[in-house]
């Protein structure tokens, strides 16, 4: 009996994602630049160790369609350094993608240069790939752009909505196709793609998305003629098709983005392929934390020695960091955030965030402002502010004379 096919399947890298970082001198680039290029060092580092057989990247090498020259270069040489020991397939997603048909896809490069060891799969396709374990054959489909799917003449004068429609058919008719040809090869069987299925729970890919999604049913994929379906877009580890055949996986992103990803894991899916099953399981990586430190300030007498106080307990070495404080309106102008900054000097970036509550509101106590009326709303109003009985009295007669009768 054969070994199984090791397969590392990962995606969504958008090198170029430069938020919460530094200029790192050394290199010239952002320091959170290299920390997704770190977590790919990560994914190579692996298969390498494990000698793995087949690698797909389910698409998204960069943050946009034209990514910096420095940025294409470092990715280039970790894929060549994978590509010189595992046949990897690199997805075009959503990012990589040109708005115009006839543009090249920011890894096309590498099918221009007939890179060994890589495909590119900038349109949907299959090809039977030799591996040291025996053959695979491995289908894809690249993002679903509707101007390279859908013929202008053919549709021209639909609705969007009709567009969208005749878009999710073609998809699946692609896919049924690719099902279809995997049927006559008796060998293990795997499907990349890089696309939104409506089953899956959403992250902050949505911040980055780039044009219109079409989605795809779980029903589609979770075809037995698949013994793995490898797929890329969403940013959230998650296995749409759990305890079935074949498993349908996000492997979700290699970085976090933004603090919609704070507890997320990070990783890679790393999978024992044979005909007919598939093991896998996900593998970590160490994304950089982001942590959100949450103060409430405004019982204190100094609230900036408050929050330092309160921050200086966290444990936020080498996190991105956001502290939200929450202030009274007479303690802004004197709140320091250098101070809470410096507290928090060895995160890699802090923000911080007030939150005030306005004298109006503190006056209210328990009170929410939809429980009483317009003029007391206006008297609790004068009242924060100190005015004086006798002109609050004169004031609130007025008042009450435009509420009465505001013409």
């Amino acid at each position: 009996m054969s070994d199984p096919i090791r397969l590392v399947h990962f995606a969504d890298l958008h090198v170029g994602m430069e938020n919460y970082g530094r200029l790192d001198p050394a290199t010239g680039t952002s320091s959170r630049v290299r920390d997704f290029l770190e977590r790919l060092d990560e994914v190579v580092d692996y298969a390498l160790e494990q000698h793995a057989d087949l690698a797909i990247f389910a698409g998204d090498a960069f943050k946009n369609r034209e990514p910096d020259p420095t940025q294409q270069r470092e990715f280039a040489q970790r894929i060549k350094r994978l590509a010189d020991s595992v046949p990897t397939l690199l997805l075009v997603g959503n990012h990589d993608m040109p708005g115009m048909a006839v543009k090249a896809s920011a890894v096309d490069i590498f099918q221009a240069l007939s890179v060994p060891g890589v495909i590119v799969g900038h349109k949907s396709g299959w090809q039977e790939v030799t591996t040291r374990r025996g053959p695979v054959f491995l289908a894809w489909m690249p993002y679903p752009m509707r101007n390279r799917l859908l013929a202008r003449d053919e549709h021209q004068g639909k609705t969007i909505d009709e567009l969208e429609q005749a878009l999710r058919q073609t998809v699946s008719d692609i896919l049924a196709e690719l099902a279809e040809e995997a049927g006559r090869h008796d060998m293990p069987r795997v499907l990349a793609g890089h696309f939104s299925v409506a089953e899956a729970k959403l992250g902050s890919e949505r911040t980055v998305m780039l044009g219109r999604d079409v989605a795809v049913m779980t029903s589609t994929l979770a075809d037995p003629a698949w013994d793995y379906v490898a797929l890329g877009h969403i940013h959230r580890h998650q296995d749409l098709h759990p305890g079935g055949a074949p498993p349908v996986v996000y492997s979700g992103s290699l970085e976090r983005i933004d603090f919609g990803e704070e507890h997320e894991s990070k990783g890679f899916c790393w999978v024992e392929l044979e005909r007919g099953a598939a093991r896998w399981q996900f593998v970590p990586v160490r994304a950089r934390p982001f942590q959100t430190l949450r103060v409430d300030a405004r019982p204190a007498e100094d609230a900036t020695a408050a929050v330092v106080q309160a921050v200086e307990r966290a444990q936020a070495e080498g996190a991105v960091v956001r502290v939200q404080v929450q202030l009274r309106e007479d303690q802004q102008a004197g709140f320091r955030e250098s101070e809470v900054a410096a507290a928090l000097g060895r995160a890699a970036s802090v923000t911080v965030a007030r939150e005030v509550e306005s004298e109006v509101r503190t006056r209210l106590g328990d009170l929410a402002p939809e429980a009483l009326s317009p003029l007391e709303l206006v008297q609790r109003y004068f009242e924060s502010r100190s005015v004086e009985p006798d002109r609050m009295r004169s004031l609130l007669a007025r008042a009450e004379d435009l509420l009465r009768d505001p013409g």
